[in-house]
């Protein structure tokens, strides 16, 4: 339910491949509930309505917000069978979708009526024949209400399934989203984040729900951004379904025809299965793989089906017999130990959440099979002495897609996500240590000018000196000889947030009179460990006390804090600006948590 209604233009679609529209209408038989989230248009650095009167950056839309996607979101005429129209959308930098969360999801077909009832709605209003001033009013409310509404946690239903993004990405090459869902609770910090590669062409992006839910609590109320990675042209992106869902176990037109289902994942057994012998009797040594079986076991991977190990074995010695072959890469959520093999079905099956009926289990002796075959009677089993035959099964011959390929890649990452996350707990400080932050800084340049001057427009509650300056006083910054600039770029394991702070530093004193930062790093303790750099750097090179000023307001006085966590001491305040000092006997305290790195830039030959 995307927020169309400010914006008139609608585009035919005649661009979009036809293969593209196919494939958006393959997930509509397998889609049986969702939800209709109220999709907008969003600045990264929003300050909403301070920004739209001290950014000279603002670009207003008819309804009087901040414009930051070139064309607003487009309607474009490509029936997918869950929803009428997609959306074009042209990013600017600093823009961003952003939509209040909630899990509570709508039959299918109530869904697409609520959507079609609100574009109808949408679009009278755009037609209605009214002073401007009166249509921005009533269109505000409207989505605001939309909003508010989108925001109420009440009882949830059903438990969807994942979160799906639909995508087709008209670029020559990929393009990087950063997804984050972040709990509306401030003591609540940390977010669950996922970087998403979008290569070439349609792409359906599914998230496991438990995934989420291990790190975010979706019964209570929260937010969702999807954000370009990149910082240098617009992005241009069409989206479809971005909701919840509640899927089905199998595709309805599969149902229909009778059809078998698709093995999902492998699942095989060790000993006489893989390798001839039987690994706690004849040891190491004496073991060696049946012939092919590796070229099995990747073509497998490149089809994008999943595999997994149940054995019974010391799990320490056939991990290192796996990884001894080359082949422990391929196996994911391995059941290594003396349980029954049902037991290691279901585990596995919960683990990468998928149905039973999906695995095959693969195994060369006849008790293990019966003992499966009986408890488990949705795994599909296979006897390990036909192991050639293998590749020619109905169930295990797919469509190979690049997103197949990476399959496995994607479940490890996940894995590894979701492992952290449980690890964690309330532990934000781990956490960050865990995102790998990186803090690179350079001087201001020619080059990087007009992003530093759009830095310093839009940021509002990390701006520490409240200063906004334009191109002139950039560059006759870039010619004064005393001042000392940092540009701050910023990159974690969930993306590239660009270029993110500014600060300068007078060395003659040495005073700090800038600090700035993106609202994109707020609360990851940057601007801590910039401080500690700057701290560090010029006690060790000058030996005097160092300084900084500091004017304080509403917007900046919660991230106004990282002065004290410093200690750095108020010394008086003149003209509204404190004067802040820090001893050049103190203690520098740096967490560690963020890797700090300084780029000169190359010397013009």
């Amino acid at each position: 339910m995307y927020e169309t209604e400010i914006n008139n233009r609608t585009e035919s679609g005649k661009d979009i491949p036809s293969d593209v529209r196919r494939a958006m209408m393959d997930a509509g038989g397998r889609i049986l509930a969702r939800t209709v989230l109220p999709w907008s248009e969003h600045c990264t650095e929003c300050v909403w309505p301070s920004c739209y009167s001290t950014c000279d950056l603002y670009s207003p839309r008819e309804d009087g917000r901040c414009r930051r996607f070139v064309d607003g979101m487009v309607k474009v005429a490509a029936s997918t069978g869950l929803q009428a129209y997609l959306v074009k959308i042209r990013f600017k930098r600093w823009g961003k979708l952003w939509t209040p969360g909630n899990v509570h999801l709508y039959p299918t077909a109530k869904a697409q009526q609520i959507e079609r009832r609100d574009s109808l709605i949408g679009a009278a209003l755009v037609q209605l024949p009214l002073p401007s001033e009166l249509k921005k009013k009533i269109t505000g409310k409207r989505y605001g209400f939309k909003k508010k509404m989108a925001s109420k946690v009440g009882h949830r239903n059903q438990w969807p399934t994942c979160f799906l993004i639909e995508c087709f990405n008209p670029a020559a090459g990929p393009v990087r989203l950063s997804l984050t869902m972040r709990a509306a609770d401030a003591k609540t910090k940390i977010p669950f984040q996922r970087l998403i590669e979008l290569m070439p062409g349609f792409q359906r992006v599914r998230i496991p729900i438990e995934q989420i839910a291990c790190v975010l609590d979706v019964d209570a109320p929260f937010s969702v951004d999807l954000i370009p990675d990149s910082e240098e042209n617009e992005t241009t992106l069409f989206f479809g379904l971005m909701d919840f869902v509640q899927e089905a176990a199998l595709p309805l037109e599969q149902e229909k025809a009778g059809k078998v289902t698709k093995i999902k994942c492998v699942v095989w057994d060790l000993d006489n299965t893989l390798w001839d012998g039987i690994l706690v009797e004849d040891g190491p040594a004496k073991l060696a793989l049946k012939d092919g079986i590796a070229n099995i076991i990747q073509s497998l991977d490149q089809r994008g089906i999943l595999q997994s190990v149940a054995t019974k074995n010391n799990q320490q010695d056939a991990l290192q017999m796996l990884k001894q072959f080359h082949l422990d890469e391929y196996f994911l959520y391995p059941q290594i130990s003396w349980q029954p093999k049902s037991e290691s079905m279901r585990a596995i099956a919960s683990q990468l959440n998928i149905g039973l009926d999906t695995l095959l289990f693969v195994d060369d002796a006849p008790f293990e099979l019966e003992e499966v075959k009986l408890r488990c009677p949705e795994v599909r089993t296979f006897d390990a002495r036909q192991y050639r035959a293998l590749l020619d099964m109905e169930e295990l011959n797919v469509q190979v897609t690049v997103e197949t390929k990476s399959r496995r890649a994607m479940y490890h990452l996940e894995t590894e996500r979701h492992k952290s996350a449980e690890e964690f707990g309330t532990d934000y400080m781990s956490f960050l240590k865990h995102c790998e932050i990186e803090l690179s800084l350079g001087p201001l340049t020619q080059e990087n000018l007009n992003r530093v001057h759009e830095l310093t427009q839009r940021t509002n509650q990390m701006n520490f000196s409240g200063n906004r300056y334009d191109r002139e006083t950039l560059e006759n910054v870039l010619r004064t000889p005393y001042l000392d600039t940092y540009v701050m770029s910023c990159q974690d394991r969930f993306g590239t947030y660009g270029v993110i702070g500014f600060s300068l530093v007078d060395r003659r004193e040495p005073r700090m009179t800038d600090l700035m930062f993106s609202c994109r790093v707020q609360s990851k303790r940057v601007e801590h460990a910039f401080l500690a750099y700057v701290l560090s750097k010029y006690i060790s090179e000058t030996g005097k006390d160092f300084y900084a000023s500091y004017h304080k307001t509403s917007r900046n006085a919660p991230s106004g804090r990282v002065f004290d966590d410093v200690g750095m001491e108020e010394m008086g305040v003149q003209d509204g600006v404190i004067n802040l000092a820090f001893r050049r006997n103190q203690f520098v305290p740096d967490d560690q948590l963020i890797r700090v790195s300084y780029h000169a830039p190359m010397a013009k030959v």
